[in-house]
């Protein structure tokens, strides 16, 4: 078990925030959504470090660090919520020197949004972001990829790992069947139930975790990134985000990556969509 509600920055995270701000250079700190573990930033994090930036991958509170340990004790993924684990990232995030870029998969393209809101970002990509709070669309192969876990109320208490089928649904649906195999060796893991639940419900509680502060005017760049073929955050949520975030005075763009599916940041085609991020970042980091 790498981190404790108790004490929230693991000894691995004061590592990665030491060498941050002891290299002198921007700090990317990247972000992972759920059924993933920040071991999945891996490649991308050796792309932004040979482009002269120092980077960290913060977990998720209680996050094990290796996909073995994960599902030898799917157990410590469970009660985490949208609301915590932003708190953690923002904790890891004022240790720094410097105003990092920020980078989120999935529903950690949800958080990247929470913390840029919180003006805790000089540029901030979301890739195939789960939603917030004013984001309606709900297509029917996001309510499928979201099953496994809302289709049981039960769930919101549980960690809830994916079968390979629903794994090639939700996630490797636009790659090879060998590939999407390898991927769900790789790197499935359980996820917390609850963070399911705040997305569908979000809509419907004013008091939401699941809500970003799309207008402070200190929100920074941001970038979404869409995944053409994406069941779980397809075309529809991608964009409607976008819509909401272009509130904001700063720049707002997004972008579809032809023929990829949820799994583009893990896939073989991961270093397009790394270079895309990295383009932006550029810009203005």
């Amino acid at each position: 078990m790498a981190v404790t509600s108790e004490d929230p920055i693991t000894e691995h995270e004061e590592e990665q925030i030491n060498e941050a701000n002891a290299s002198g250079l921007r700090p990317v700190v990247f972000v992972h959504g759920l059924w993933l573990l920040p071991t999945s930033w891996d490649r991308w994090r050796g792309v932004f470090q040979e482009s002269g930036y120092t980077t960290l991958a913060p977990a998720w509170p209680d996050d094990p660090n290796t996909v073995k340990e994960a599902n030898e004790h799917p157990e410590v993924f469970a009660h985490k919520t949208v609301g915590q684990v932003a708190d953690h990232v923002e904790d890891v995030i004022r240790k720094l020197d410097k105003k990092p870029a920020i980078i989120g998969h999935s529903f950690g393209g949800l958080l990247v949004q929470i913390l840029a809101g919180r003006g805790l970002a000089d540029a901030t990509v979301a890739i195939d972001p789960g939603p917030f709070r004013g984001v309606l669309p709900l297509p029917l192969s996001a309510l499928k990829s979201a099953s496994p876990v809302i289709g049981n109320p039960a769930n919101h208490r549980r960690a809830v790992p994916l079968t390979y089928e629903q794994f090639r649904f939700g996630f490797a649906n636009a790659v090879s069947e060998d590939e999407a195999k390898e991927l769900y060796d790789t790197y499935a893991v359980p996820a917390s139930g609850v963070p399911l639940f705040q997305a569908a419900t979000a809509n419907l509680n004013p008091w939401t975790e699941a809500k970003v502060d799309t207008k402070n005017p200190e929100r920074g760049p941001l970038l979404i990134v869409s995944g053409e073929k994406d069941n779980t955050v397809p075309w529809a949520i991608a964009n409607a985000s976008y819509k909401k975030q272009q509130r904001n005075q700063g720049v707002t763009e997004i972008v579809e990556m032809p023929n990829r599916g949820h799994a583009l940041v893990i896939d073989s085609g991961w270093r397009d969509v790394a270079d895309t991020a990295l383009t932006f970042v550029k810009r203005f980091v």
